[in-house]
């Protein structure tokens, strides 16, 4: 989802002042999943990529950094984006629908999507943004203060914040808020299982569901992201799937129908499954936005396939939007826009039938 810069509150802006572009601390943290090699190079194994880094460089997400044979990640403490907003604009459905979270993001991604619609940050290096001065100590009072109980990473792309999004994520568990991930899911499987340990819930997008739409619109591969939505769905924290619908790129039916198929066999037919509307953005302006037919033919082929749980995202007010119980097909959470006026699910089950519903309905 498009993110708007923001921060809020008058006590808040005393607490972190904007730090502008090019005016870069030092107050750096070594990272996280890394080798040491020869001739002061470092190997990142946070991601697929597995960068080689030679001394004084950076890795393909720019904000891993080798020091003298040591690297750090840049951007810890050091957010450009810290909002509060709706967790149904996550979008997360199964994760205590009307409430608001924090959202949170650092600049950069290890992704280099063409139709990006947060690309001014996504594709960005620390120099060429604003950001905030926040200790992950900071990030939880801020929660704290706003009666807030989940904590969102997202917006650009949470792994290449990885050590800082972890501190967070301990320290939240601790006094009792939740914490959700939006990601690619282009994360190797050692850091992922690691994550899961003390996060709630993660949203995969699944962009695709073919190699070479991963490698000519998104710069990366699938097979590392299908791992990820197994390792997630084996963790047993909570995961819903998102795939953009883009027109002429992955809006192959047959194809839809395999991923639907892949998701049912390896992460089980109750997980929530959303199909979003493209819009047109970065260097993708030249194509339409997706039509609503397309979208609805997606939601007949997936539960054609079994899947239960299966939204539209991005068209307010359509009916896709809503929960319905997968037995007694009665309406449980009710939806317009980001709004939540309506909730039948108690205890985890369907008010009207007794029907267990996969997700996190209390905190």
């Amino acid at each position: 989802m498009k993110r708007i810069l923001t921060i809020f509150g008058l006590s808040l802006l005393s607490l972190l002042l904007p730090i502008s572009a090019g005016n870069k601390t030092e107050k750096l943290k070594e990272a996280m999943f890394y080798q040491k090699l020869d001739g002061k190079k470092v190997a990142c194994q946070l991601c697929p990529r597995y960068c080689i880094i030679a001394n004084k460089k950076r890795g393909f997400c720019r904000n891993r950094e080798n020091r003298e044979g040591k690297l750090y990640t840049i951007v810890y403490g050091k957010p450009c984006s810290i909002g509060k907003e709706p967790i149904e604009k996550a979008p997360f459905y199964h994760l205590l629908p009307g409430s608001e979270r924090i959202t949170l993001a650092t600049v950069s991604c290890n992704q280099r999507c063409k139709y990006c619609q947060n690309w001014d940050i996504s594709q960005s290096s620390l120099e060429d943004a604003r950001y905030y001065e926040a200790r992950p100590e900071d990030i939880v009072a801020i929660a704290k203060k706003y009666h807030v109980n989940i904590i969102c990473f997202t917006y650009t792309e949470p792994i290449v914040f990885y050590e800082y999004m972890y501190d967070i994520a301990k320290l939240a568990r601790a006094e009792g808020i939740k914490t959700c991930v939006v990601t690619g899911g282009f994360i190797n499987p050692k850091p992922l299982k690691e994550l899961c340990k003390v996060v709630d819930a993660i949203k995969i997008d699944l962009k695709g569901f073919d190699e070479k739409f991963y490698e000519d619109v998104c710069g990366s591969q699938l097979q590392p992201v299908l791992d990820a939505c197994k390792i997630v769905r084996e963790s047993g924290i909570h995961l819903e799937i998102v795939n953009l619908i883009v027109p002429t790129l992955n809006d192959d039916t047959t194809k839809i129908r395999e991923m639907c198929k892949w998701i049912k066999e390896n992460l089980g037919k109750d997980v929530p499954v959303h199909f979003t509307r493209f819009s047109p953005n970065y260097k993708l302006t030249n194509l339409p936005s997706t039509p609503i037919t397309s979208l609805e033919n997606a939601i007949k082929v997936a539960e054609a396939v079994g899947l239960k749980y299966v939204y539209i995202g991005n068209i307010p007010g359509h009916k896709a939007n809503n929960t319905y119980c997968p037995n007694c097909k009665k309406l449980l959470v009710k939806r317009l826009g980001y709004s939540v006026p309506e909730n039948n699910i108690k205890n985890g089950k369907c008010k009207f039938c007794g029907e267990k519903i996969n997700g996190i309905w209390t905190l």
